[in-house]
């Protein structure tokens, strides 16, 4: 469970890194890096995801878990990861507006 937990925190990590080299590619005007980082943040993301969805399905199927603090702070890594990666994906397009 533990690895299951960390394979989460680890993706949603990843992807917060990569969504911040993009807004930091698309301040310095390099918008192809902006873009291709933003894609590599979403598949990180998917990483993450795929993974919490066969931590729902197990249980769905009955397996129970105990909540615990550690699975708590993995939910709040992945949703802070898709709310950043989101909005940073509005903030690329307005630099790519700007800069037409």
């Amino acid at each position: 469970m533990e690895e299951h937990i960390f394979n989460i925190i680890s993706h949603a990590g990843d992807a917060r890194g990569y969504a911040y080299e993009a807004l930091k590619a698309a301040k310095a005007g390099d918008m192809e890096k902006a873009e291709e980082r933003l894609k590599k943040a979403q598949e990180e993301l998917d990483l993450a995801h795929n993974t919490q969805t066969k931590l729902i399905q197990a249980e769905l199927n009955g397996d129970s878990f105990k909540a615990s603090l550690l699975m708590i702070h993995a939910q709040d890594q992945l949703m802070t990861a898709i709310s950043e990666k989101n909005l940073i994906e509005e903030m690329v397009d307005m630099y790519r507006e700007l800069r037409k």
